[in-house]
């Protein structure tokens, strides 16, 4: 069974960064994809950013583009999320997500079989 972990959450003012990361373990092969997302208080939960090994692609949402960075060590398998310029409402629980068959999509909860307990992001102002 997949196990994700994240870590690297906390308290931060706005303008700050963190670096959230994402341990994966029980698959001894690579997933096609993993992406994180977020969830507000009172909110559905949101796709942030995903990377696709089948292109080799980075994908983010438009609230997160140009701030965040999704990255992965494939020799440690591990996800990491770098959040620069944080707005407070990057506030949420971050989850990170992983799925082991080849699928199109990487925005949506259901383009993923594996979540992580999540970890949670809040930026004061």
């Amino acid at each position: 069974q997949v196990q994700l972990v994240e870590s690297g959450g906390g308290v931060v003012q706005a303008g700050g960064s963190l670096r959230l990361s994402c341990a994966a373990s029980g698959r001894t092969f690579s997933s096609t994809a993993m992406g994180w997302f977020r969830q507000a208080p009172g909110k559905e939960r949101e796709f942030v950013a995903a990377f696709k090994w089948s292109t080799s692609s980075t994908y983010y949402a438009d609230s997160v583009k140009g701030r965040f960075t999704i990255s992965r060590d494939n020799a440690q398998n591990t996800m990491r999320l770098q959040m620069n310029s944080l707005k407070p409402e990057d506030t949420a629980a971050y989850y990170c997500a992983a799925r082991y068959s080849e699928r199109i999509g990487v925005r949506r909860e259901q383009d993923y079989d594996y979540w992580g307990q999540g970890t949670q992001v809040t930026v004061s102002s």
